[in-house]
């Protein structure tokens, strides 16, 4: 079954609160994709950076991980400078551009979109046209990420976020981030409202409680084993890519019915691992998530 996902790529400049900065590949998309195909999914990735060595750099570390990268040129290579407080979480400012100009998109049964390249235009109404033409025959997947420094008002990154959650079949989110888009709400009551767009799946992760799953008639709660926490970069995007890669596995990525009629034990397996997957990605540095002998 193929997976397309569509994003930005970029360098992260870590600096952590000792005062040392590292770099690191990553961008939420990117992320995901990298973590379908340590978990031997052979992801596509369509995304866009430069001709540079930031670039050749993502490039490199994406086809380790047995990801095809498609790239759309541009003149550099995007950054986002993560700050890290004293627990390791992040907070981001980005130098980032996004368009994907006319570069031609081969079909697939499952397409990921999420984070900044869902909502910067232009790349953003491309993604949204992209959503339009594939979702008759794909399972559309999204990871809606709040980045306030490039999103703006709230309420205008809302509106523009429900529309696509209107179109997905999954939704990824944390609670955070839902009380970033829904100051007026509760995250769960947020969550709710967007299962009533139309999504056969809305999960919302928790940080380290783990997380909730909503459809429609019930919902499931997993919790996250304890680890020591090295930094949460990439953590929500590897919780994003082993929930892929569980709907596939469980045959039901590609079919709208299956999705929506899969059983609760399969769907709390499919939780319980993505939780772990993401434990794993926060004990260690970076954007690096598990393979799949480490998860499994």
């Amino acid at each position: 079954m193929s997976v397309l996902v569509v994003g930005e790529a970029l360098v992260d400049i870590v600096r952590r609160a000792d005062g040392t900065v590292v770099e690191h590949p990553g961008g939420s998309p990117a992320n995901v994709a990298l973590t379908l195909g340590r978990l031997g999914r052979a992801p596509r990735l369509l995304t866009s950076f430069g001709d540079d060595e930031r670039g050749a750099g993502i490039r490199a570390w994406l086809e380790e991980s047995h990801v095809e990268v498609q790239v759309a040129p541009a003149e550099r290579t995007s950054t986002a400078q993560a700050t890290l407080d004293a627990t390791g979480a992040a907070t981001y400012e980005f130098d980032l551009s996004w368009d994907l100009g006319d570069v031609a998109v081969q079909p697939a049964d499952v397409l990921h979109i999420g984070s900044i390249s869902a909502v910067l235009d232009p790349g953003g109404r491309q993604v949204a046209d992209l959503v339009a033409r594939l979702r008759p025959t794909a399972t559309i997947s999204y990871d809606p990420n709040a980045r306030p420094a490039l999103m703006g008002d709230p309420r205008q990154a809302a509106a523009r976020v429900r529309e696509l959650v209107a179109l997905a079949d999954v939704v990824k989110v944390s609670d955070e981030d839902l009380a970033w888009f829904h100051p007026e709400l509760d995250p769960m009551d947020a969550a709710a409202e967007w299962l009533a767009l139309g999504p056969a799946l809305v999960v919302v992760t928790t940080g380290g409680d783990g997380a909730i799953a909503l459809r429609p008639g019930g919902s499931a709660t997993v919790t996250a084993p304890r680890v020591d926490v090295v930094d949460t970069v990439g953590a929500g995007d590897t919780f994003m890519g082993a929930l892929i890669d569980g709907l596939v596995g469980a045959a039901v990525a590609g079919d709208r019915q299956a999705l929506r009629d899969l059983d609760a034990g399969t769907l709390a397996d499919i939780l319980d691992r993505c939780v772990r997957a993401a434990a794993i990605t926060v004990s260690r540095s970076g954007a690096n998530p598990p393979w799949a002998d480490e998860l499994d």
